[in-house]
Order: structure tokens, then sequence, then C-alpha cells
């Protein structure tokens, strides 16, 4: 393997995150300037730097194995967690070594999580870097790099490949490029159409920006220490809920709808899968809500149950209410919906809605099976036959992923959080979510864990964002024939 070719691709990106971070420095400059303005720029300088010497060193290659384009796309996510901490390490504040590292790597994985206690006192600047990062994150960091780069024949190919869900590729037709486009004029699209209607519903520019940025990489980063429960307006919360159910949604399936095709969302058995459950879950919490007295009004539990629900499996994470304070029966259907998530193909993290039906097709074919052992039962999904190989990886996938949230909460325990904080925070953190409940709820954060269970839910969340295997390959490359 060419580790010169793969520092290359790896320099190209950190180019990209340089821009971001110039971006940055531009609106601290036009806010004051702000404190964070020589720290945003001191790091765009150290990132152009750092990212030029592949470039200037190692000759342009136009093709790549399978070995080098896992490493690059790894190697591209764990190189941009670094990176983004420049910032928030030059600042200083909060931000030590350890909570910069997981400020970082839940922005881009789009977790959401953070280790902030005042989140307002941060200045314009960095806020704005926080979601540029999560943004970046939301559709893919070397996605976005894919958009910009010269031809690169079949490496392209390779590269999306790799940073795509492997239950997203199915639903897309197109050729790589095209792919990368139809994925980046949706979630502009997206993320525009929630800027100016965040604006209009009272919003100020920089809030409805950066809101719309976080709605869209359904990430759940707020500039609001109260998050989405600091504007108390149900006008704003419908509008978050309707741009973060569009989020979830396979960005394939959004494309073909808005312009006219027949495989739509309408006639998607996933997509309909995906929004039956989110208003069934959504009626069971508020049902739960309005019987135990939590709430005095159907509508009014309807309201915050439907937005808690939707934030949670759209793996968003912004909170209008503390969900402590709820039910247990309201507490388990939220656990439930972050683990399973919205559609893959989305923003969304999670084992996915595709998996979950693929799951219970499987058990009831073998149900079926078990009634009639000569019978030849296969599975479909949206009337596609799934071959063996496709089952048996997605069931491979929820056992290890079922198996990875039993760790992560063994290991918080150990370390000392009882066990609703340590089995929730498991949870969100390998579905990106984001908030769970106990100490790391809806309106706490994850500033009281202790450092080693910091750095252990950033690599759950890098594991969850990179679906497990991508991250876990990349440690057994001399396997590989």
């Amino acid at each position: 393997m060419r580790f010169n070719v793969v520092l290359r691709y790896i320099g190209m990106v950190m180019l990209f995150f340089a821009a971001f971070m110039l971006v940055s420095a531009g609106i601290a400059w036009v806010s004051g300037p702000d404190s964070s303005y020589y720290p945003l720029l001191l790091s765009a300088l150290l990132t152009i730097l750092l990212g030029s010497f592949p470039l200037i060193f190692v000759d342009r290659q136009e093709q790549i194995n399978s070995k080098e384009g896992y490493c690059i796309v790894v190697g591209s996510w764990l190189v941009a967690c670094i990176v983004s901490m420049f910032p928030y390490l030059m600042w200083g504040g909060e931000f030590s070594l350890i909570n910069a590292w997981f400020e970082s790597v839940s922005g881009l994985t789009t977790t959401g999580a953070t280790i902030l206690q005042d989140i307002e006192a941060l200045p314009r600047g960095l806020n704005f870097w926080r979601m540029s990062s999560t943004w970046i994150g939301g559709i893919g960091v070397v996605m976005f790099a894919l958009l910009i780069l010269p031809s690169m024949g079949r490496s392209k190919k390779m590269l999306s490949n790799v940073e795509l869900s492997s239950m997203a590729k199915d639903d897309y037709h197109y050729r790589t490029q095209r792919i990368v486009q139809i994925l980046l004029v949706v979630y502009c699209g997206l993320t525009l159409t929630a800027l100016l209607l965040l604006k209009m519903a009272g919003m100020n520019w920089f809030d409805a920006l950066t809101h719309a940025m976080s709605a869209a990489a359904t990430s759940g980063f707020s500039t609001k220490n109260l998050s989405v429960a600091y504007f108390n307006s149900p006008l704003i919360e419908t509008i978050l809920i309707g741009v973060m159910t569009v989020a979830g949604i396979h960005f394939g399936l959004i494309y073909a709808t808005v312009s006219g095709r027949s495989n739509n969302v309408l006639r998607s058995e996933v997509a309909r899968s995906y929004l039956l459950f989110l208003v069934g879950g959504s009626l069971l919490i508020a049902l739960s809500l309005w019987m135990g007295g939590i709430y005095g009004d159907f509508f009014v539990s309807f309201r915050y149950a439907l937005f808690q629900f939707v934030s949670l499996v759209t793996s968003s994470g912004f909170a209008t209410a503390d969900t402590n304070a709820w039910t247990s029966f309201a507490i388990v259907i939220l656990i439930f919906g972050s683990i399973v998530c919205a559609c893959a193909g989305s923003t969304s993290g999670g084992v996915k809605m595709n998996r979950l039906l693929l799951a219970v097709k499987t058990l009831r074919a073998r149900l079926k099976l078990q009634q009639h052992p000569n019978a030849i039962i296969r599975v479909r999904v949206d009337g596609v036959l799934q071959e063996d190989e496709v089952v048996h990886t997605a069931m491979i996938f929820i056992v290890i992923y079922v198996l990875l949230i039993l760790l992560g909460t063994l290991f918080n325990t150990l370390f000392g959080t009882d066990l609703e904080t340590g089995f929730s925070a498991a949870v969100a953190c390998i579905g990106n979510v984001g908030p769970g409940f106990g100490a790391v709820g809806s309106m706490d954060n994850y500033a009281g864990l202790p450092a080693v269970l910091k750095f252990s839910s950033t690599v759950l969340m890098l594991l969850g964002r990179l679906e497990i295997f991508g991250l876990i390959q990349l440690f057994f490359i001399k396997w590989w024939r």
C-alpha cells in the first residue's frame, strides 16, 4: 500500500477544512472581531501548511486500490477530528485537550453531545465553526471533498463506496459523480429551506443559519444552553420537526420525489415504515405523558413527545423538555428510537430502519420455514429480492452493534456512572444521537464524565458514524488479500 498516496488525499481534505476555518474567521471578524478570530485564523494557516506538504511532495495518482481507499476515508475522518480541535484549543475556555477532542468528534460525527456548560459564552466565530464541522460531517468528510476533487476515474467511486452506508447504495442508479452531486444538492437545498423558514419564524439570521445547518446534519448542536427550548415557539419546533424528518430519509428518494420520479418517498416501504414509526412512537409517548400527569393536556403532551421522538429517531438530539422527568414507558420508547434511528442514505445514525425492516422480514421468513421446511422463502424489501449476503451482513451488523452498546455500558459503569446514564450514553454515542438519560439527559451534557469515558464515548461515535466495519477494518489491513 502506498502511504504517500493516502497522505496526499488526506491533505486535500485538510485544505477543505481550512477553507471553512477561514469562513468562520471571517464571521468572527465581522462580529467585532471577537475573541475567536485569531484562533480560527491561526488554525486555518496551520491546517493549510499541514495539508499542503503531501500535495507538494507526492505526485498525483489517478487510481487507488481498496486498501488505500479505506485508509483515505478512515484516515481523513481521524485527521479531520484532530484538525477540528485546533480552534478550540487555541481559544481555551472550557476546552482542555480531552474536551476539545470530544467536541470535535461529536461535531464531525453529528452526535451533537457537548462538554460545554455555557454554550452562549462562545464567540460567534467559534460557534459557527462548531456548526461548520457538524455540517461537513453530516454528509461525510470525504463526500464533501469529492465534489471539488479533480477527476479520479475509479478512485472516486472507491472512496464514495467506503463513505456511503452499505444499506444506502442500492437506491442510487447513477454514476459516482452524479451521486455526489445529488447528495450535495439535497443537503444544501434542505439547509437553505430551513434557514429561510426559521428566519421567517422569528430567529435572527445567525441562529437561523446555525440551527438550519445542525438540523440538516441531524446533529443537534445549538447556540443556546437550553437548546430549542430557549425559543419556546411551536412554529420553530414544527419547522425543525419537518427538517429533521426529511433529513432522516434517503437523500436519493428525496431527490427522486422532488424531480417527479417513480421511486419516491411514498412508494418506498422503508420510508413509509420510518414515517409510521415516528407517528406511532410519538402517540404512545404522548399518551404516557398525559396519563402520567406530566402534562395536563394531551395536545401539549403530543407537542413535546413528537419533537423529542423525532429528534432522537433522526439522531438530531435537539431538546425542548427535560426527558429525565418523563415516565419510564416514554423513556423506553425514546431509547428504542435512539437505537433504530432513521433511514440509510440520510444523515442519521443508528442501526437504520432498513436493517430493522430486513431483520423483521428475515425473522418472519424463518418462522414460515419452520412450519414449511421444504418451502423456498425469500426476503424482499421495497420489492427487491435481498441476497443472502446482504441479509447476513445486516444481521452481523445488528449483533455487533448491540454488543458494542453492552460493552460501552459495562465500561461506563466500571468508571462510576449509574446504569441509566451508562447505558443511555452508550446508546446515544454509538447511534450519534447525543443526549441520553440520567446525568447525560436532554438538558444536561457530558462535562461531568471522567476523561476516560469522554474518550471511550468518542470511540463509539466514530464506530457508529463509520458503521463499525469502516473503522475496524483499518486495524486489519495486513489481513486483506
